[in-house]
């Protein structure tokens, strides 16, 4: 009996409805425990020089981790093994010994530059945190040589995960990011307490280690043995390299900006990078939940449409698709504006995380709001870009408004701070968005920019009366409940929301807002509507945040 329940957990899903249920639901649960993870990680040590230091080190790990397993998994491994294994029923060996030839690769590689980020680990500390003190340092070289195993163990995973994406075994493959970031409250909670410091890292590994384990048993029991199998030359290898080349250069981007705000950061005061990385991880969260579900949901069929030449359709369907996000991502705009200090709180505001840590990341936050639509609609217009064939306009786009980002940041810093990192993230967010978007018009030949005009100032009509009525019960339940206790805060953040939802979504349906329609349908189906799930996207734990 325990055998056959601990299998179901394995099946196969036959409809895209319960795969994108599975999926989209391990990912909002995921999310809930990575803010439980940040909440951990403030209370025993606060915006201070040990967070720094710990963010810090992730950078190198996570730049390995993203260039070449992420690269590599997303863009060749899933399309290349789903087509050897259903190439012959009955017969799935080449695929296996395509996983194997992968695996082994990757472990090599992922050893070889875990041995020179250990041996180096002193001179790239130097390279991305220049301005930290040396104990600071010292902290970083410590973390980081134990974080690069991680590297290694999400090469595994990221292949027994592609495995079970592939053949659609999703409830395995969607739950394992749930204890890469169970391994590090583990870590924060208990394992700093024998091994001191080194033991967040050291849970940073063990939540690698049990999500590469998950996702190894789910590939086991569908087929997959070990072999020795190391073969450079395999064309099915070839392939995956060429195919992951474009990918990376647009991850490369990402990582980039990341780095940059580690050695910016490093040079403003203790606490300023953990900071930086607590508030964007708090509006990573309305993000994750509707841009890029959105995107990932539209792709396969702006792919279809782009194949068959139908620009009209495709234009219509990309262009609905936009308003959705941009309706549904802005009640969230308007509540992080007015709400930010309470969400901080809420979430972070215990143990160490003290009242001046508290009202920075709730300035970062409010400042890092300014780019949450752009930030939700890049990857459904890169998306977009995609289905036409064209990975070389938003790869320049990207490099341009990072350039933009760069320098707005170095500029706005020095007077404001990690505020003006944020600010400079949001400036050249929008940027990206603008660009992205313009360009895209142009590619496709039709004028949207009358009707996208007229819907956003229904969007503005809807969400100013929102921020008016948010603003003023603030203030009425700051009066009403206790202020010094977290069920004072919470009630006054949802009681508030709650009203300015109501409003928004009211002056929406005086407007006859369309989307006010297609929301109320999509409740009745759980979830917003996401019909399809493209095989070839991976889940990334590090962003199931």
């Amino acid at each position: 009996m325990f055998q056959k329940k601990i299998f179901n957990l394995n099946t196969e899903f036959k409809t895209i409805a319960g795969s994108a249920l599975v999926i989209s639901g391990a990912t909002l649960l995921s999310r809930v425990v990575g803010l439980f993870r940040d909440r951990v990680l403030a209370h025993y040590y606060g915006a201070g020089s040990t967070l720094d230091a710990y963010y810090a080190a992730f950078k190198i790990p996570d730049l390995i981790y993203n260039l070449l397993i992420v690269g590599a998994l997303s863009a060749g491994f899933i399309p290349v093994f789903t087509k050897l294994f259903y190439q012959n029923e009955n017969e799935h060996s080449a695929a296996w010994e395509l996983t194997n030839n992968i695996i082994n690769i990757m472990a090599l590689l992922m050893i070889l530059l875990g041995i020179f980020g250990f041996i180096f680990a002193p001179t790239l500390t130097l390279l991305i945190a220049p301005g930290f003190t040396p104990e600071n340092k010292e902290t970083v070289v410590s973390l980081m040589r134990i974080m690069l195993l991680s590297p290694f163990l999400f090469g595994l995973s990221m292949v027994f995960g592609g495995v079970l994406q592939s053949l659609r075994r999703f409830f395995l493959f969607s739950i394992a990011p749930l204890f890469y970031n169970l391994g590090i409250i583990f870590g924060a909670a208990y394992l700093t307490k024998i091994f001191g410091i080194n033991g967040l890292a050291l849970g940073v590994v063990l939540g690698a280690f049990i999500h590469m384990i998950t996702q190894y048993y789910g590939a086991r029991q569908i087929g997959f043995r070990f072999k020795k199998i190391l073969d450079f030359k395999n064309p099915e290898t070839r392939l995956i390299g060429k195919l992951m080349l474009p990918r990376t250069a647009g991850l490369a981007i990402t990582q980039i900006d990341l780095l940059v705000v580690t050695f910016l950061a490093s040079f403003l005061p203790t606490g300023s990078l953990a900071v930086y990385t607590l508030a964007n991880n708090l509006q990573a969260v309305p993000v994750g939940l509707i841009g890029i579900p959105f995107a990932l949901a539209v792709f396969p069929v702006l792919s279809k449409l782009a194949a068959e030449e139908n620009r009209d359709a495709f234009a219509d369907r990309y262009f609905t698709t936009l308003k959705q996000i941009l309706f549904l991502i802005t009640p969230f705009l308007v509540i992080f504006f007015t709400l930010n200090l309470q969400i901080v709180r809420l979430v972070l505001g215990t143990g160490s995380f003290d009242w001046h840590a508290t009202t920075t990341t709730a300035q970062t936050l409010f400042y890092f709001t300014l780019g949450m639509s752009a930030q939700s609609l890049i990857p459904l217009i890169a998306r977009a870009f995609y289905s036409l064939s064209d990975t070389k306009t938003p790869f320049l786009i990207g490099i341009f408004s990072e350039i933009i980002t760069i320098v707005t940041a170095i500029i706005l810093m020095k007077r404001y701070g990690v505020c003006g990192l944020a600010m400079g993230s949001a400036i050249g967010g929008t940027f990206n968005i603008i660009l992205l978007f313009f360009f895209l018009q142009s590619k496709l030949k039709k004028n949207k920019l009358t009707e996208l005009f007229y819907f956003l100032l229904q969007l503005l009509g809807a969400a100013i009366p929102a921020y008016t009525i948010i603003y003023y019960f603030e203030g009425l339940f700051q009066k009403v409940f206790d202020q010094t206790r977290f069920y004072g805060v919470f009630l006054q953040a949802v009681l508030c929301s709650i009203a300015g939802l109501t409003v928004f979504y009211l002056a929406c349906y005086l407007f006859k807002l369309p989307e006010i329609n297609y929301l109320f349908a999509s409740l009745k189906k759980q979830w917003l509507k996401i019909r399809s799930i493209p095989s070839e996207e991976i889940i990334n734990p590090k962003e199931s945040i």
